[in-house]
Protein backbone atom coordinates (compact mmCIF):
# COMPACT_ATOMS: atom_id res chain seq x y z
CA UNK A 1 0.00 0.00 0.00
CA UNK A 2 1.26 3.49 -0.84
CA UNK A 3 0.20 7.05 -0.10
CA UNK A 4 1.56 10.40 -1.22
CA UNK A 5 3.83 12.37 1.12
CA UNK A 6 4.50 15.72 -0.50
CA UNK A 7 6.71 16.96 2.34
CA UNK A 8 9.29 14.30 1.52
CA UNK A 9 8.53 14.24 -2.23
CA UNK A 10 8.23 10.51 -1.67
CA UNK A 11 5.51 7.91 -1.33
CA UNK A 12 4.70 6.33 1.99
CA UNK A 13 4.92 2.55 1.74
CA UNK A 14 3.35 0.18 4.26
CA UNK A 15 4.36 -3.47 4.28
CA UNK A 16 5.67 -6.00 6.80
CA UNK A 17 9.06 -7.13 8.09
CA UNK A 18 10.07 -9.58 10.82
CA UNK A 19 11.11 -7.79 13.99
CA UNK A 20 14.68 -9.09 14.01
CA UNK A 21 15.26 -7.84 10.46
CA UNK A 22 13.68 -4.46 11.14
CA UNK A 23 15.92 -3.99 14.19
CA UNK A 24 19.04 -5.02 12.26
CA UNK A 25 18.13 -2.52 9.56
CA UNK A 26 17.60 0.25 12.12
CA UNK A 27 20.94 -0.37 13.85
CA UNK A 28 22.96 -0.82 10.65
CA UNK A 29 21.56 2.34 9.07
CA UNK A 30 22.54 4.27 12.20
CA UNK A 31 26.01 2.72 12.14
CA UNK A 32 26.49 3.97 8.57
CA UNK A 33 24.96 7.34 9.37
CA UNK A 34 22.09 7.17 6.88
CA UNK A 35 18.31 7.27 7.20
CA UNK A 36 16.33 4.03 7.15
CA UNK A 37 14.36 5.16 4.09
CA UNK A 38 17.63 5.65 2.19
CA UNK A 39 18.79 2.16 3.13
CA UNK A 40 15.47 0.63 2.01
CA UNK A 41 15.59 2.59 -1.25
CA UNK A 42 19.06 1.23 -1.94
CA UNK A 43 18.07 -2.29 -0.92
CA UNK A 44 15.05 -2.40 -3.24
CA UNK A 45 17.01 -0.93 -6.14
CA UNK A 46 19.76 -3.54 -5.73
CA UNK A 47 17.26 -6.39 -5.35
CA UNK A 48 15.39 -5.35 -8.48
CA UNK A 49 18.66 -5.32 -10.45
CA UNK A 50 19.39 -8.97 -9.60
CA UNK A 51 18.91 -11.60 -12.26
CA UNK A 52 16.69 -13.66 -9.96
CA UNK A 53 15.28 -13.79 -6.44
CA UNK A 54 17.58 -14.42 -3.49
CA UNK A 55 17.44 -17.28 -1.02
CA UNK A 56 14.22 -17.15 1.01
CA UNK A 57 14.28 -15.27 4.32
CA UNK A 58 12.31 -16.43 7.36
CA UNK A 59 9.49 -13.90 7.67
CA UNK A 60 7.60 -15.60 10.49
CA UNK A 61 6.05 -13.08 12.84
CA UNK A 62 6.42 -10.20 10.39
CA UNK A 63 4.53 -7.11 11.44
CA UNK A 64 3.85 -3.64 10.09
CA UNK A 65 6.74 -1.66 8.61
CA UNK A 66 6.47 1.68 6.85
CA UNK A 67 8.92 3.96 5.07
CA UNK A 68 9.10 6.53 2.26
CA UNK A 69 10.37 5.72 -1.23
CA UNK A 70 10.85 7.70 -4.45
CA UNK A 71 7.65 7.87 -6.54
CA UNK A 72 7.19 4.75 -8.66
CA UNK A 73 9.85 2.59 -6.98
CA UNK A 74 7.34 0.53 -5.02
CA UNK A 75 5.23 -0.19 -8.10
CA UNK A 76 8.33 -1.32 -9.99
CA UNK A 77 9.22 -3.51 -7.02
CA UNK A 78 5.71 -5.01 -6.93
CA UNK A 79 5.93 -5.94 -10.61
CA UNK A 80 9.35 -7.57 -10.30
CA UNK A 81 8.24 -9.48 -7.18
CA UNK A 82 5.22 -10.79 -9.11
CA UNK A 83 7.45 -11.83 -12.02
CA UNK A 84 9.70 -13.71 -9.58
CA UNK A 85 6.66 -15.21 -7.86
CA UNK A 86 7.56 -14.01 -4.39
CA UNK A 87 5.34 -12.12 -1.99
CA UNK A 88 5.96 -8.44 -1.29
CA UNK A 89 6.89 -9.31 2.29
CA UNK A 90 9.42 -11.89 1.14
CA UNK A 91 10.79 -9.59 -1.54
CA UNK A 92 11.23 -6.76 0.94
CA UNK A 93 12.92 -9.09 3.44
CA UNK A 94 15.30 -10.33 0.74
CA UNK A 95 16.05 -6.73 -0.25
CA UNK A 96 16.88 -5.68 3.31
CA UNK A 97 19.00 -8.79 3.85
CA UNK A 98 20.87 -8.03 0.62
CA UNK A 99 21.60 -4.49 1.86
CA UNK A 100 22.78 -5.76 5.24
CA UNK A 101 25.19 -8.15 3.52
CA UNK A 102 26.51 -5.39 1.25
CA UNK A 103 26.90 -2.98 4.16
CA UNK A 104 28.56 -4.88 7.03
CA UNK A 105 29.11 -3.47 10.50
CA UNK A 106 31.78 -0.76 10.18
CA UNK A 107 35.00 -1.24 12.08
CA UNK A 108 35.37 0.64 15.36
CA UNK A 109 37.65 3.63 14.87
CA UNK A 110 40.42 3.09 17.38
CA UNK A 111 43.04 5.68 18.35
CA UNK A 112 46.62 5.08 17.25
CA UNK A 113 47.82 6.11 20.71
CA UNK A 114 45.79 5.02 23.75
CA UNK A 115 43.85 8.04 24.96
CA UNK A 116 44.46 9.01 28.60
CA UNK A 117 41.76 11.08 30.27
CA UNK A 118 42.50 12.44 33.73
CA UNK A 119 39.26 13.27 35.57
CA UNK A 120 40.16 15.78 38.24
CA UNK A 121 39.42 18.64 40.61
CA UNK A 122 41.08 19.53 43.89
CA UNK A 123 37.66 19.86 45.52
CA UNK A 124 35.99 16.71 46.82
CA UNK A 125 32.30 15.96 46.42
CA UNK A 126 31.88 17.35 42.90
CA UNK A 127 31.21 13.89 41.44
CA UNK A 128 34.49 13.04 39.70
CA UNK A 129 33.88 9.36 40.33
CA UNK A 130 30.38 9.42 38.84
CA UNK A 131 31.67 11.21 35.74
CA UNK A 132 34.61 8.80 35.37
CA UNK A 133 32.30 5.79 35.56
CA UNK A 134 29.54 7.23 33.37
CA UNK A 135 31.93 8.46 30.70
CA UNK A 136 33.76 5.14 30.62
CA UNK A 137 30.48 3.25 30.36
CA UNK A 138 29.32 5.48 27.50
CA UNK A 139 32.57 4.93 25.61
CA UNK A 140 32.28 1.15 25.99
CA UNK A 141 28.59 0.63 25.15
CA UNK A 142 27.50 -2.01 22.62
CA UNK A 143 28.11 -0.75 19.05
CA UNK A 144 25.49 -3.19 17.74
CA UNK A 145 22.65 -1.65 19.73
CA UNK A 146 21.06 1.80 19.77
CA UNK A 147 21.20 4.05 22.82
CA UNK A 148 19.47 7.34 23.59
CA UNK A 149 21.86 10.28 23.25
CA UNK A 150 21.25 13.96 23.93
CA UNK A 151 21.98 15.67 20.63
CA UNK A 152 24.51 18.48 20.46
CA UNK A 153 22.03 21.28 19.85
CA UNK A 154 20.11 20.27 22.97
CA UNK A 155 23.25 20.60 25.05
CA UNK A 156 24.08 23.92 23.39
CA UNK A 157 20.59 25.23 24.15
CA UNK A 158 20.89 24.17 27.79
CA UNK A 159 24.17 26.04 28.06
CA UNK A 160 22.79 29.15 26.37
CA UNK A 161 19.70 29.15 28.52
CA UNK A 162 21.55 28.62 31.77
CA UNK A 163 18.43 29.41 33.76
CA UNK A 164 16.87 26.21 32.43
CA UNK A 165 17.57 22.85 34.00
CA UNK A 166 17.21 19.61 32.07
CA UNK A 167 14.28 19.10 29.71
CA UNK A 168 12.87 16.64 32.22
CA UNK A 169 12.60 19.32 34.90
CA UNK A 170 11.65 22.30 32.73
CA UNK A 171 8.83 20.48 30.99
CA UNK A 172 10.42 20.82 27.54
CA UNK A 173 10.93 17.58 25.60
CA UNK A 174 14.53 16.42 25.69
CA UNK A 175 16.01 16.34 22.19
CA UNK A 176 17.52 12.89 21.76
CA UNK A 177 18.38 10.48 19.02
CA UNK A 178 19.19 6.79 18.99
CA UNK A 179 22.83 6.10 18.10
CA UNK A 180 25.02 2.98 18.15
CA UNK A 181 27.34 2.56 21.12
CA UNK A 182 30.95 3.64 20.64
CA UNK A 183 32.30 0.14 21.41
CA UNK A 184 35.71 1.19 22.72
CA UNK A 185 37.90 -0.84 25.08
CA UNK A 186 38.04 1.15 28.31
CA UNK A 187 40.05 0.89 31.52
CA UNK A 188 38.87 2.81 34.57
CA UNK A 189 41.68 3.49 37.05
CA UNK A 190 40.63 4.17 40.63
CA UNK A 191 43.46 6.49 41.70
CA UNK A 192 41.70 7.65 44.88
CA UNK A 193 42.56 5.99 48.23
CA UNK A 194 38.91 6.43 49.28
CA UNK A 195 38.08 3.69 46.71
CA UNK A 196 34.76 5.26 45.69
CA UNK A 197 34.95 4.11 42.05
CA UNK A 198 35.87 0.59 43.12
CA UNK A 199 32.98 0.38 45.56
CA UNK A 200 30.44 1.98 43.23
CA UNK A 201 31.06 -0.63 40.55
CA UNK A 202 30.76 -3.51 42.99
CA UNK A 203 34.43 -4.47 43.20
CA UNK A 204 36.29 -4.75 46.49
CA UNK A 205 39.31 -2.57 47.31
CA UNK A 206 42.65 -4.35 47.01
CA UNK A 207 44.06 -5.68 50.32
CA UNK A 208 46.70 -3.60 52.07
CA UNK A 209 49.15 -6.50 52.27
CA UNK A 210 48.91 -7.36 48.56
CA UNK A 211 49.88 -5.74 45.28
CA UNK A 212 48.51 -2.38 44.17
CA UNK A 213 48.97 0.48 41.73
CA UNK A 214 50.76 2.35 44.54
CA UNK A 215 53.39 -0.40 44.75
CA UNK A 216 53.99 -0.28 41.00
CA UNK A 217 54.32 3.51 41.03
CA UNK A 218 56.74 3.35 43.97
CA UNK A 219 58.91 0.81 42.14
CA UNK A 220 58.02 -2.05 44.50
CA UNK A 221 55.62 -4.28 42.52
CA UNK A 222 54.57 -7.65 43.88
CA UNK A 223 53.30 -9.07 40.59
CA UNK A 224 51.84 -8.16 37.21
CA UNK A 225 49.53 -5.14 37.37
CA UNK A 226 47.33 -6.78 34.74
CA UNK A 227 46.41 -9.45 37.30
CA UNK A 228 44.69 -6.78 39.43
CA UNK A 229 42.34 -5.63 36.66
CA UNK A 230 38.72 -6.80 36.88
CA UNK A 231 36.02 -6.84 34.20
CA UNK A 232 32.76 -4.98 34.72
CA UNK A 233 30.57 -7.87 33.65
CA UNK A 234 27.49 -6.60 31.92
CA UNK A 235 25.93 -7.39 28.53
CA UNK A 236 25.94 -3.68 27.76
CA UNK A 237 29.75 -3.65 27.67
CA UNK A 238 30.49 -7.26 26.66
CA UNK A 239 34.00 -7.38 28.11
CA UNK A 240 35.04 -3.93 26.90
CA UNK A 241 34.91 -2.17 30.30
CA UNK A 242 37.54 -2.96 32.94
CA UNK A 243 38.51 -1.53 36.32
CA UNK A 244 41.84 -1.27 38.10
CA UNK A 245 40.64 -1.18 41.73
CA UNK A 246 42.08 1.11 44.36
CA UNK A 247 43.79 0.24 47.62
CA UNK A 248 43.82 2.26 50.82
CA UNK A 249 47.62 2.30 50.62
CA UNK A 250 47.23 5.17 48.13
CA UNK A 251 46.92 7.45 51.17
CA UNK A 252 50.70 6.98 51.44
CA UNK A 253 51.40 7.50 47.74
CA UNK A 254 52.79 11.05 47.99
CA UNK A 255 55.19 9.98 50.73
CA UNK A 256 56.40 7.00 48.71
CA UNK A 257 56.69 9.04 45.52
CA UNK A 258 58.96 11.55 47.26
CA UNK A 259 61.72 8.93 47.17
CA UNK A 260 61.15 7.94 43.50
CA UNK A 261 63.28 9.33 40.67
CA UNK A 262 61.31 11.08 37.89
CA UNK A 263 58.27 10.73 40.12
CA UNK A 264 56.02 12.72 37.77
CA UNK A 265 56.28 9.79 35.32
CA UNK A 266 55.48 7.12 37.94
CA UNK A 267 51.86 6.60 36.86
CA UNK A 268 52.87 6.36 33.22
CA UNK A 269 55.53 3.76 33.98
CA UNK A 270 53.04 1.69 35.97
CA UNK A 271 50.23 1.79 33.39
CA UNK A 272 52.36 1.54 30.23
CA UNK A 273 52.17 -2.30 30.09
CA UNK A 274 48.35 -2.11 30.02
CA UNK A 275 47.93 0.48 27.30
CA UNK A 276 48.03 -1.90 24.34
CA UNK A 277 44.86 -3.59 25.64
CA UNK A 278 42.74 -0.41 25.69
CA UNK A 279 41.56 2.43 23.49
CA UNK A 280 40.90 4.77 26.43
CA UNK A 281 42.19 4.87 30.01
CA UNK A 282 40.31 7.11 32.45
CA UNK A 283 41.93 8.04 35.75
CA UNK A 284 39.66 8.99 38.66
CA UNK A 285 41.89 11.35 40.62
CA UNK A 286 41.74 12.06 44.36
CA UNK A 287 40.85 15.56 45.62
CA UNK A 288 44.50 16.48 46.02
CA UNK A 289 47.14 18.83 44.68
CA UNK A 290 50.07 16.66 45.77
CA UNK A 291 52.62 14.56 43.93
CA UNK A 292 49.95 12.08 42.86
CA UNK A 293 48.16 14.85 40.95
CA UNK A 294 51.43 15.78 39.26
CA UNK A 295 51.81 12.15 38.17
CA UNK A 296 48.23 12.03 36.87
CA UNK A 297 48.61 15.31 34.96
CA UNK A 298 51.87 14.14 33.42
CA UNK A 299 50.20 10.90 32.36
CA UNK A 300 47.63 12.93 30.44
CA UNK A 301 50.24 15.00 28.58
CA UNK A 302 50.21 15.10 24.78
CA UNK A 303 52.67 12.52 23.48
CA UNK A 304 54.77 12.70 20.31
CA UNK A 305 52.52 12.08 17.33
CA UNK A 306 49.31 12.49 19.32
CA UNK A 307 46.70 14.94 18.08
CA UNK A 308 45.68 17.81 20.38
CA UNK A 309 42.61 17.09 22.47
CA UNK A 310 42.96 13.32 22.46
CA UNK A 311 44.34 13.07 25.99
CA UNK A 312 44.44 15.49 28.89
CA UNK A 313 42.52 16.83 31.87
CA UNK A 314 38.74 16.69 32.17
CA UNK A 315 37.72 18.98 35.02
CA UNK A 316 34.55 18.26 36.98
CA UNK A 317 32.89 21.16 38.78
CA UNK A 318 29.60 22.18 40.32
CA UNK A 319 27.67 25.36 39.72
CA UNK A 320 28.73 27.03 42.97
CA UNK A 321 31.53 29.29 44.20
CA UNK A 322 33.85 26.80 45.93
CA UNK A 323 34.29 24.87 42.67
CA UNK A 324 35.63 28.03 41.05
CA UNK A 325 38.26 28.41 43.80
CA UNK A 326 39.33 24.77 43.43
CA UNK A 327 39.42 25.14 39.64
CA UNK A 328 41.90 28.01 39.93
CA UNK A 329 44.18 25.97 42.20
CA UNK A 330 44.09 22.95 39.88
CA UNK A 331 44.75 24.88 36.66
CA UNK A 332 47.61 26.73 38.35
CA UNK A 333 49.21 23.41 39.27
CA UNK A 334 48.77 22.02 35.75
CA UNK A 335 50.09 25.19 34.14
CA UNK A 336 53.13 25.15 36.45
CA UNK A 337 53.82 21.53 35.49
CA UNK A 338 53.53 22.44 31.81
CA UNK A 339 56.05 25.23 32.27
CA UNK A 340 58.51 23.37 34.52
CA UNK A 341 58.68 20.22 32.37
CA UNK A 342 58.07 21.88 28.98
CA UNK A 343 55.18 19.56 28.12
CA UNK A 344 51.72 20.03 26.59
CA UNK A 345 48.76 19.10 28.79
CA UNK A 346 45.46 19.70 27.02
CA UNK A 347 42.29 20.68 28.80
CA UNK A 348 39.57 18.42 27.38
CA UNK A 349 36.82 20.53 28.90
CA UNK A 350 34.71 21.28 31.93
CA UNK A 351 31.84 19.07 33.10
CA UNK A 352 29.26 20.87 35.23
CA UNK A 353 27.90 18.08 37.43
CA UNK A 354 24.96 17.80 39.83
CA UNK A 355 23.28 20.82 38.25
CA UNK A 356 19.82 21.93 39.35
CA UNK A 357 18.53 25.36 38.35
CA UNK A 358 15.90 25.16 41.10
CA UNK A 359 18.68 26.08 43.50
CA UNK A 360 18.34 29.58 42.17
CA UNK A 361 20.67 32.37 41.22
CA UNK A 362 23.84 30.77 42.64
CA UNK A 363 23.44 27.76 40.36
CA UNK A 364 22.37 29.59 37.21
CA UNK A 365 24.92 32.41 37.48
CA UNK A 366 27.71 29.94 38.29
CA UNK A 367 26.82 27.86 35.24
CA UNK A 368 27.00 30.99 33.12
CA UNK A 369 30.40 31.70 34.64
CA UNK A 370 31.68 28.30 33.51
CA UNK A 371 30.24 28.79 30.04
CA UNK A 372 31.93 32.18 29.76
CA UNK A 373 35.39 30.65 30.27
CA UNK A 374 35.20 29.18 26.74
CA UNK A 375 38.73 27.67 26.92
CA UNK A 376 38.37 25.12 28.28
CA UNK A 377 34.76 24.94 27.17
CA UNK A 378 31.88 23.25 28.94
CA UNK A 379 31.51 19.80 27.35
CA UNK A 380 28.91 18.30 29.68
CA UNK A 381 25.97 19.31 31.85
CA UNK A 382 24.81 16.53 34.16
CA UNK A 383 21.67 16.97 36.27
CA UNK A 384 21.35 16.15 39.96
CA UNK A 385 18.83 13.32 39.65
CA UNK A 386 18.08 10.17 41.60
CA UNK A 387 19.23 7.48 39.15
CA UNK A 388 22.94 8.00 39.80
CA UNK A 389 22.45 7.65 43.55
CA UNK A 390 20.33 4.54 43.03
CA UNK A 391 22.97 2.97 40.78
CA UNK A 392 25.62 3.62 43.44
CA UNK A 393 23.43 2.03 46.09
CA UNK A 394 22.87 -1.00 43.84
CA UNK A 395 26.61 -1.10 42.93
CA UNK A 396 25.72 -1.19 39.24
CA UNK A 397 26.89 0.88 36.26
CA UNK A 398 24.52 3.79 35.71
CA UNK A 399 24.14 3.17 31.98
CA UNK A 400 22.93 -0.39 32.50
CA UNK A 401 20.91 0.35 35.66
CA UNK A 402 19.00 3.27 34.11
CA UNK A 403 19.94 3.41 30.39
CA UNK A 404 17.17 5.82 29.41
CA UNK A 405 17.58 8.21 32.34
CA UNK A 406 18.47 11.86 31.79
CA UNK A 407 21.89 11.30 33.35
CA UNK A 408 22.69 8.35 31.07
CA UNK A 409 21.62 10.33 28.02
CA UNK A 410 23.86 13.20 29.11
CA UNK A 411 26.82 10.87 29.77
CA UNK A 412 26.58 9.62 26.18
CA UNK A 413 26.51 13.21 24.97
CA UNK A 414 29.66 13.91 27.00
CA UNK A 415 31.39 10.87 25.48
CA UNK A 416 30.66 12.14 21.99
CA UNK A 417 31.70 15.69 22.82
CA UNK A 418 35.21 14.54 23.70
CA UNK A 419 35.47 11.51 21.38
Amino acid sequence: MTSSDASHDREKVVSKLPGWLRQSLKVRAAQHGIEIQTAVEQSIRDWCSLASAREAVDTAGADSFSTFLPPGQWETFRQIAADRRVSLIQGLAQSVQLWLTANPVPDIERPEITRRIVVCNQKGGVGKTAITAGLGEALAEDPNALHSVQIAKALAKALRDSDTQTGEQSGDPLEVEDLPGLGLRVLLVDFDPQCHLTNQLGAGPLPMNGDSLTNHMAGDPKGDLRDLVVSIDDDTFNGRLHLLPACNDAFLLDVRLSAVRAREAALERALAPLEADYDVILVDCPPSLGLSMDAASYYGRRRDGEKPGQSGALIVVQAEDSSADAYDLLTTQIDDLRSDLQIEIDYLGIVVNLYDSRRGYIATSSLQGWVDIKDPRVVGLIGDLKEQKEAVRMKQPLLSYAPKSQQSISMRALAREIA
